[in-house]
């Protein structure tokens, strides 16, 4: 077994992230890899750290028929049983080849952008039912879900983040962008003079948030975090997760949260509506509720019994189905799978019908 990974989009975010820890994990079982991602990207040296082969030059030249030029060689080179792109950028520079490609949906894309891959993953189940929906046959669309990636560390320490030991810490972990609804937590703030809320991520609306906490008065207590690598330190030093998002296809916070032991209050978009159950696992709130959320927090902060069980829920849920390990096997068997198919005469009807 020979992947060559694609990961060619220009921002960071959670996808960006999985898809890197994926890379990585199957590194540590031993399966023959290469990944073309760009030198720019924030994970590129830690993929070199870890020993995978990289090709980060596919991906300099402004010009796309550059790109696949280069990446046409590389594929030449390595030889791979097996494509995975990750992502529309991904699956628009990969050619048709005579092996398994797969295209990864980490939300609703559109299937017409993936004609080069045979096979699809998305990492929910109402994603893949989008995926037939669209016309893609049942046997090209698979679901595997995500994994987070928390490990070992000890919680960060409030001081180095300017804050108090006593105050009742919010934590985000998002790109700052519309869709994920942050001024709705910014608003929620007001109502809740003893919280202080970390924001830990980068993105477009950074000066507007900036600029709303200032309006608002809770500026003094919001704390901009930029892009963290410590993902688990912050979450064992918070109080409570929050995922405030308007558009969230999974959300693999979820699952960080409930690994590292924190209390999870999110809105009711499509990834966390599927997955949370109401005062089991986590707290729900409708979208765009600045109300909602303001009492969901207090129930959770004024409620030790409902915080302990809310953890104890989430993490059972963690251990059931979405650790590392669990995700990784998945994911190799579904790899040996299409490449075992792969020739075979059902394998080239559903090419052609994919064509």
């Amino acid at each position: 077994m020979r992947i060559l990974h694609v990961m060619a989009s220009r921002v960071n975010g959670g996808a960006e992230t999985y898809s890197t820890d994926m890379m990585a994990s199957l590194h540590t079982q031993g399966i023959a890899q290469l990944a073309v991602i760009s030198r720019a990207s924030i994970h590129y040296d830690r993929l070199a750290a870890a020993g995978l082969g990289l090709a980060g030059e596919v991906l300099e030249p402004r010009l796309g028929f550059l790109r696949r030029r280069r990446l046409q060689t590389v594929i030449d080179a390595f030889q791979p049983t097996l494509v995975h792109c990750w992502m529309r950028r991904a699956a628009s520079l990969v050619p048709h080849l005579d092996v398994p490609v797969i295209g990864w949906f980490g939300g609703y894309y559109e299937p017409v952008h993936f004609t080069a891959c045979s096979h699809l993953v998305g990492v929910t189940p109402d994603i893949v039912r989008h995926m037939l929906a669209r016309g893609v046959g049942a046997r090209q669309a698979s679901f595997v879900p995500t994994f987070p990636t928390v490990d070992a560390a000890p919680a960060v320490d409030r001081a180095s983040l300017a804050t108090p030991a006593d105050a009742i810490v919010l934590l985000t972990l998002s790109r700052l962008h519309e869709k994920k609804g942050l001024d709705i937590l910014l608003q929620a703030l007001v109502d809740l003079p003893q919280c202080v809320a970390w924001l830990a991520g980068d993105g477009p609306l950074e000066a507007d948030l900036k600029a709303m906490a200032d309006r608002l008065g809770v500026a003094d207590r919001v704390r901009f975090l930029g892009w963290r690598t410590d993902r688990a330190a912050l979450l064992r030093a918070a109080d409570i997760c929050v995922l405030p998002s308007r558009w969230e296809p999974f959300g693999t916070v979820m699952l960080e949260a409930w690994a590292a032991g924190t209390p999870l209050v999110a809105a009711a978009s499509q990834g966390p509506a599927a997955f949370i159950a109401d005062g089991g696992n986590g707290i729900l709130v409708p979208i765009d509720d600045v109300a909602a959320l303001a009492q969901a927090l207090r129930r959770v902060i004024e409620n030790q019994a409902l915080r302990a069980s809310l953890i104890a829920r989430g993490r059972a849920d963690y251990e059931k189905d979405f650790t590392r390990e669990a995700v990784t096997q998945r994911m190799i068997a579904l790899y040996r799978r299409l490449i075992a198919e792969h020739g075979t005469p059902e394998a080239a009807r559903r090419m052609g019908e994919s064509a």
